[in-house]
Parts: C-alpha cells; structure tokens; sequence
C-alpha cells in the first residue's frame, strides 16, 4: 500500500502536501461558513465558490502547455508561495474585524488564478518523484489519500476553531502550513528535463493536446463523466453548510462534522485503491462508483437524522473518490509522458473547472426549491451518467488503449509502445 514511499522525493512531496492541505481545508470549511454567516444566503454562498473556481477552468489548458514546457517543480514553489500570501492576507483581514463579503469574492478569484497553475503542475509532477514506472499508480492513489486524510481532519479541526475563536485563525494556520509544502520542494532532488530546441508554439501544442485527448475514445469518456459528476454530484458539499444550520438546526460543529464525514469516507476510497494491485477492472469499477455515489446523494436528501446522514456522506464520500482517483488512474497509466501536462489540465477542467457552475445551479436551485430537494436531483443525475457511461464501457474495452490495461506483466512504457503500434 506504501511502495512509492521508496522515491525519497515522493515522501518529501507526500509529508509537505500533507500538512498544508490540513490548512487548505481549514480555509475552505471557514469561507464557507463564514460567507453564510455574514449573508444567510445559499445563492451567495455558490456564487462564491463559482468565481473563485472559474478562473481554475479558465487557465487549466494554458497551465497544461506550461506544465509541459517548463520547471514543474519551479512552477509548484511559485504557486505554493502566492497562495500562501493569499490565505495570510485573509486571515489579516478576519483577525482584524474589517473582512467583507467583496474581499472573500476577490481573494478567492486571487486562489482559482494559482489554483490554475497549481493543480495541473502537481498532477503531471507526480511522474517526475516516483522512481519506478510501477509504483505510480500507487502514488496517484496515496495522493487522493492525502488529499482526504487532509479533508476529514480539516474540517473536523475548523468546527472546533470556528466556534472558539473564531474563522481568522483557520486563514492563518493555513498560510503557516504552506511553508511545509515550500520546504519540502526545496528539498527535492529532481534530474534536469530535456528540452527541445524548436518547440512548436503554446497555440500548436495547446491544440495538439486537445486533439490527442478527444481522439482516443476512453480517454474523452472518462472526461465527459468526470465533468458530469463534478457538475451534478460534487455540488452537494456547497450546502452543507443550509444542511447543518436549517435542516440539522446544528452550529459550526454540525457542519465540521458532516464535512469530516464526507472526508472519512473519501479517504477509505482512496485507501482502498492505494491497496489495488493492478488496474485490472478500473472500468467497471468506475461505472459502478458513479452509480453507488447517485445513491447515496438521494438517500442523503431524504434524511433527517444526524448520524444515519452522517453515515451516507461517508458512503457517497468513498464512491465519490474512488470514481475520481480511479479515472486519475487509468488517465496517467495511458497517456504519453510529453502531453501528461495537457492531458492532466484537461482532466483538472472536468474534475474541479465544472464545480464552479454545479456550485452556482446548486445554490440558485437551493433558494427555490430547498437544499434536500437539489441534492436529490444530484443524486439521480448521477445516476445517469453511469448508467450512460456503463452501456458505452463494453464498446471503449476493444479499443487499444484499453485492452492494453488487461495485460498487467507489461510496465507502462511498454504498455504505451503497445497502445502505440
């Protein structure tokens, strides 16, 4: 379950991520509660999550070119600093009693337009601090288990703080976390890139990438459901926040703990596909966790009990995740090393660039029709992309790409030779 722990670049990568994506959570659990409690307004509350994640979308193909032409890692220590100088000037502006609801509005824009640089670069790093081709699947999952080690314990963290002290503190622990990711950076020993000399142009490339990517017909499928669920599904976790405080009638700790329920849940998805052996079955296995994930969103919306709620955000939470990191997974075992970046951005699109708009539909639809109500309908429209993307899997198994994946003594350079010929 730990083998990319071998890379010593890979646990410096793992243990800097890891502390400051406890911070991250903590700045996002806080926003949102703070944005609701200065306005009471779920509509407010996904707009606010809108403009700070567009910019992400935007700017993720123009992040995957650079990812692919320049210092990734010098990249990630830009990004990690100015985004470290975003979180500390939100909490300045929190711990002095002069934040705004504009000054949220503007200094989560400031995050998307890192964010878009950020996300893609450290997707496509991945491949550059893992010593063996064999283990990278492993660490695509170990890192979906950080990430969600990080939300179940952020959350949890920032419901205690919020009540306490107050939202200002989470902003500035995580800008002090920052420095974990910077330090362990530095610390890499990473050999040099080769470069071409006569490059084509950022357009030719952009365009290039784009056509690779919606050429191969399973690679264009697990997009097209990847931005479908994050759409319709992922769109739940923006009204947690109404859950906790109108259907709960709970407090910060309310929603800390519907948020760490989620997280919980996320982190045995990616636990268990961290203690996967092969690929063997990712696509079935995605079909089914788009489906189980619909489930558990409409069984959610119809409840009214803390704990039975609680135990249905750990399941869509596992499903969830393990849709995402298993589609991470089959992407990055296929795609050609030279348009990783591209690919990856676009993936970066559908997984987190679509969110803004399911965020803003949700918070719209949560003020006509209530907030169970439009996670039910996320639920069901889940439901039917799996279904969708079920009945298409048996025709994207025959096609090279995927029928390389059912030969597992091949490592992933020859798998991609193979796919090739």
């Amino acid at each position: 379950m730990l083998r990319a722990f071998r890379s010593r670049n890979y646990r410096l990568f793992f243990t800097g991520q890891g502390i400051s994506l406890v911070g991250t959570w903590l700045t996002q659990v806080a926003m949102s509660w703070l944005v609701y409690r200065l306005t009471h307004s779920a509509w407010v509350l996904g707009t606010v999550v809108f403009v700070s994640r567009l910019p992400t979308f935007l700017l993720a193909p123009v992040a995957g070119v650079l990812a692919d032409r320049a210092d990734r890692r010098r990249i990630l220590l830009w990004t990690q600093t100015l985004a470290m100088s975003e979180s500390l000037g939100l909490a300045w502006l929190a711990l002095s009693g002069r934040i705004a609801v504009w000054h949220i509005f503007a200094l989560g824009i400031a995050q998307g337009l890192i964010d878009g640089f950020d996300i893609p670069t450290r997707q496509a790093f991945v491949v550059e601090i893992v010593d063996r081709r064999e283990n990278l699947a492993n660490a695509i999952a170990l890192n979906s288990f950080l990430f969600n080690a990080a939300r179940f314990l952020g959350p949890c963290l920032a419901g205690v703080l919020i009540a306490t002290v107050g939202e200002g503190l989470c902003f500035l622990i995580d800008g002090i976390s920052y420095l974990a990711a910077i330090g362990s950076l530095a610390a890499m020993r990473i050999p040099s890139r080769a470069r071409l000399v006569d490059r084509p142009s950022w357009l030719v490339e952009l365009q290039a990438g784009w056509r690779y990517a919606w050429s191969i017909a399973p690679i264009a499928s697990l997009l097209g459901l990847v931005a479908w669920m994050s759409l319709t599904g992922m769109s739940y976790a923006v009204l947690m926040p109404v859950f906790a405080k109108e259907v709960f009638h709970g407090n910060p700790q309310t929603y800390g703990f519907l948020m760490a329920a989620s997280g919980l849940g996320a982190v045995g998805g990616a636990g268990y596909l961290a203690s996967r052996r092969s690929v063997l079955g990712l696509g079935r296995l995605i079909a089914a966790a788009a489906g189980l994930a619909g489930v558990s969103l409409v069984v959610f919306a119809g409840s009214r009990t803390l704990w039975w709620s609680g135990a249905l955000l750990v399941s869509s939470g596992f499903w969830f995740m393990v849709h995402a990191a298993a589609t991470n997974t089959v992407l990055q075992t296929i795609v050609e090393d030279d348009k990783r970046g591209r690919v990856m951005s676009l993936f970066v699109m559908a997984f987190m660039g679509t969110m803004p708009l399911g965020s803003l539909l949700a918070g719209h639809l949560a003020e006509i029709m209530g907030a169970p109500q439009t996670v039910c309908l996320a639920g069901l429209l889940c439901l039917l992309g799996a279904v969708l993307f079920a009945r298409a899997l048996p025709a994207l198994r025959e096609t090279d790409v995927m029928r390389s994946l059912s030969l597992p003594h091949l490592t992933t350079s020859r798998l991609r030779s193979r796919v090739t010929r």
